[in-house]
């Protein structure tokens, strides 16, 4: 069970890390690097977790300009604009952050669940075991 919950404590405390690298590195990748302001801005901001590591909220930043990055909009649309812009979009989706936030989360998603389930498995297994052998010292 200890080695559930540091294996829990271990992920947790790399997942932020993780992400803000993941990120960087898409943006470079992407080439969503102008000024160097959204690579600056992803940063890990925070970390909360119950004693077990069982429930568990994140936090990262980066700039709101980096989601009009992601799906390709931006200044060049005017509000209420149904799309024709009277000429071609200069602008193309560049997904640095919404393909690799979601694989992430159900990364981390798949994570929890086989690890809090070989805990839940070793807890029932221990109790039966333990019943057991009552029965046959008694």
């Amino acid at each position: 069970m200890a080695d559930n919950l540091e294996e829990r404590r271990k992920y947790v405390l790399a997942f932020n890390a993780t992400m803000i690298k993941i990120w960087r590195e898409q943006i470079a990748l992407l080439g969503v690097i102008d000024t160097g302001a959204l690579y600056r801005s992803t940063v890990a901001i925070g970390m909360t977790a119950d004693g077990k590591f069982t429930s568990v909220t994140l936090k990262q930043s980066f700039l709101a300009y980096g989601l009009f990055v992601d799906y390709g909009t931006g200044r060049n649309t005017p509000r209420g604009n149904q799309g024709d812009l009277g000429r071609d979009n200069p602008r193309r989706r560049r997904r640095w952050f919404s393909r690799k936030h979601f694989a992430s989360v159900m990364n981390i998603r798949e994570f929890f669940a086989d690890n809090l389930g070989k805990e839940a498995a070793n807890v029932i297994s221990n109790a039966l075991t333990r019943d057991i052998s009552r029965r046959f010292t008694s």
